[in-house]
């Protein structure tokens, strides 16, 4: 029923000149579909509180909830056409009356940490791209037949909306700045081993895949109590993200999966003073992929000791910065880090090594990264003591990966295996960090075994790593002219 519910929301999103890539068909989804979410978290709690002997008071004002303007009902449960506005009444409702009242939250709402906060934060940059008021109408009406009531439905519709996420990362580079393999992901959060109790941080949530597979790896954990369960709905999972429509896809993604309450801010990671950053503010975990390239402005490069125009750059200070002592990180990272001879390269492989253990290294193959040519490593680290030797493991599925032949959960399963112990085999090593030159510290280890992987690549992802380069020649030259 959630499967075909949302390939009917897609047909009729076809229709919508507004609305012509995948990004838009999942942002247009997501608002409709948090406000439909919301209205069940309202009902849910106001029948608690009456159970309870309390009053409930709505975040929403009456006419501006779900089941008043686009779901009212019929005794018998059905759609009450007669009173559901549709065609340019509807547009005219949402783009003037709802989507001003709803983003207004920020201004009306002290609490920064609060759902109502959030709220605001969604819809005050997201827009409404649906301009036919009928197809607005169906699309609700779709949207209504979906229910969040139990905790197998939620399962299902998370599943689904991961598949739309995953079709969304597909469709082009910027969708890929949300969407990072899942089977990645979860190799990652094995290796890392997050404990209930711990908190779990992503300074660059796009989907905030990193905190869903997080929690269902920690929910799977044996012996829960009660209190655990809503330690980890709650109190767990922190984050930021910069872009309204990843925003918005993320706390919806995590409420799915069962993050009742997504402690996730809608703010610029990298605009934080890290001098200001204290002990209540650091966390146990960090699992993230942080965006590749050059995009922030002089004025927040200057608040890294180690400047760069490379924003990943800048996101491992952070994180590096925002690490509890003893701490634990999985971070993504361009594989270019681990050998390019600039200054700010040299001095944040320095700052790695000496401030953390860098303790693993995780070499990606290209394609990894479906619709992005650049290939990564994952570096995986501890906090507070310098690295002595560093586990290496060059994954090779043993085919071309693509859109066609995605990384899976096998691919990674020896890696996760070997890496308990950090053991050597034809794709792992170890170089102990005397053997590293100190001058340059590169980190680019060769496998001794010979094994150099030969990666024949699709015409696709050629073209989109000559994209990437010609973006950021364009950038440099940019930058040329403006100092001549």
């Amino acid at each position: 029923m959630f499967e075909q519910a949302f390939r009917n929301i897609d047909d009729t999103l076809r229709k919508e000149a507004g609305c012509g890539t995948e990004l838009d068909y999942a942002e247009q989804t997501s608002w409709l579909l948090f406000l439909k979410y919301l209205d069940a978290l309202e009902a849910d709690k106001a029948a608690e509180a009456e159970m309870e002997g309390k009053t409930y008071t709505p975040i929403l004002d009456e006419p501006y909830r779900w089941r008043v303007w686009a779901a009212p009902k019929n005794a018998d449960g059905s759609i009450d056409h007669n009173r559901a506005i549709s065609g340019d009444d509807l547009v005219d409702f949402v783009n003037h009356s709802l989507f001003p009242y709803l983003s207004g939250f920020t201004k009306r709402s002290e609490d920064s940490s609060s759902l109502a906060y959030k709220i605001g934060q969604i819809f005050g940059e997201i827009k409404n791209k649906i301009h036919s008021g009928f197809n607005l109408r169906e699309i609700i009406d779709h949207v209504d037949e979906l229910r969040f009531g139990s905790q197998t439905e939620k399962h299902e519709l998370s599943m689904i909306y991961e598949e739309k996420i995953k079709r969304m990362g597909n469709a082009g580079r910027n969708g890929g700045e949300y969407y990072t393999p899942r089977p990645l992901i979860r190799a990652m959060v094995r290796v890392i081993d997050p404990q209930v109790g711990e908190t779990v941080y992503d300074g660059a949530c796009g989907s905030a895949g990193f905190h869903c597979e997080s929690y269902e790896y920690m929910r799977a954990k044996p012996g829960l109590s009660v209190r655990d369960v809503e330690t980890l709905k709650r109190r767990t999972f922190y984050g930021r993200e910069k872009k309204s429509l990843a925003f918005c896809i993320a706390i919806m993604n995590m409420i799915l999966h069962g993050i009742d309450s997504p402690n996730i801010s809608r703010e610029n990671t990298l605009a934080i003073q890290l001098a200001d950053i204290q002990e209540r503010d650091r966390h146990d975990v960090i699992l993230a992929n942080p965006p590749f390239g050059g995009k922030e402005r002089a004025e927040v490069q200057e608040n890294f000791p180690i400047r760069s125009g490379e924003t990943a750059f800048l996101f491992l200070q952070h994180f590096i910065k925002i690490l509890r002592a003893g701490g634990r990180a999985g971070v993504v990272i361009k594989n270019t880090f681990l050998s390019n001879t600039d200054n700010a390269s040299v001095s944040l492989r320095k700052h790695l090594l000496e401030s953390c253990n860098l303790h693993s290294i995780l070499d990606c193959p290209g394609g990894t990264f479906q619709g992005a040519g650049v290939k990564t490593v994952v570096l995986f680290f501890e906090k507070g003591e310098p690295t002595r030797k560093i586990w290496y493991y060059q994954l090779d599925p043993g085919r071309n990966l693509g859109k066609t032949n995605p990384l899976n959960d096998n691919d990674l399963a020896e890696f996760v295996e070997l890496q308990k112990t950090r053991a050597d085999s034809d794709k792992s090593w170890s170089v102990d960090i005397k053997d590293i030159d100190t001058a340059t510290c590169d980190l680019s280890g060769k496998n001794p075994n010979g094994n150099e992987e030969i990666i024949h690549r699709d015409p696709e992802a050629i073209l989109d790593e000559i994209a990437v380069l010609d973006a950021e020649a364009a950038e440099i030259l940019g930058n040329i002219r403006k100092c001549l």
